[in-house]
C-alpha cells in the first residue's frame, strides 16, 4: 500500500499576494510575517522561514454535505511556489508534530482517528489505510486543530 501527502493547489491563492492588508482583511485574510518557526505553508508543506510574508486565511479543507463538514485557518506563502508531493513518505511538517489523523470514507463520514505523536505520521497513515474504508486522510495539527494536508491512497 502506497500513499500520496499532497500540498494545497496555490492558484486560489495567488490573486491574494500582494494585496494592501486593507483588501485583505475586506476578505478574512491577515497577512503575517513569520516570527518563529511554527509557520506552516499548506502549499509546500514546510515550516517557513523567520520573515518571509504569509498569509492567514480560513480554508474549507473537507467540502462534505454531511456533519464532517470542515474549515479551519491555515497559513500561505505568500510567493509563487507548486503544490508539495510526497509519495510514502511524510512532508516535513508532519515530523516534529502530534498530528490528528482523520480517516473519511467514500461518503466523507469519519470512519476512524488516531493521534501520533512527531516521528509516527508514516506508521499513523498506514495503520488508518488498513482500514479499506477509508478513502482518504486529513492530517490536523494537534494543537491548534488546523489543518494541515490531505493523504491519498497512491
Amino acid at each position: 500500500m502506497t500513499y500520496v501527502v499532497k500540498g494545497l493547489d496555490p492558484k486560489p491563492y495567488a490573486e491574494l499576494f500582494g494585496l494592501p492588508d486593507e483588501e485583505l482583511a475586506k476578505r478574512g485574510v491577515v497577512r503575517m510575517t513569520v516570527n518563529s518557526p511554527t509557520f506552516p505553508c499548506r502549499v509546500s508543506l514546510t515550516d517557513r522561514e523567520l520573515g518571509e510574508s504569509v498569509l492567514l486565511l480560513n480554508h474549507v479543507s473537507h467540502d462534505v454535505a454531511n456533519p464532517y463538514r470542515a474549515s479551519h485557518a491555515i497559513f500561505v506563502t505568500e510567493a509563487d511556489q507548486q503544490a508539495a508531493e510526497y509519495v510514502d513518505e511524510v512532508p516535513p511538517v508532519f515530523k516534529s508534530r502530534v498530528l490528528s489523523l482523520r480517516g473519511f470514507d467514500k461518503d466523507g463520514m469519519m470512519a476512524e482517528a488516531i493521534l501520533t505523536q512527531p516521528g509516527q505520521a508514516d506508521a499513523g497513515i498506514r495503520k488508518l489505510f488498513a482500514n479499506p474504508a477509508i478513502q482518504t486522510i486529513h492530517a490536523h495539527n494537534a494543537t491548534r486543530g488546523c489543518f494541515s494536508a490531505r493523504i491519498e491512497r497512491n
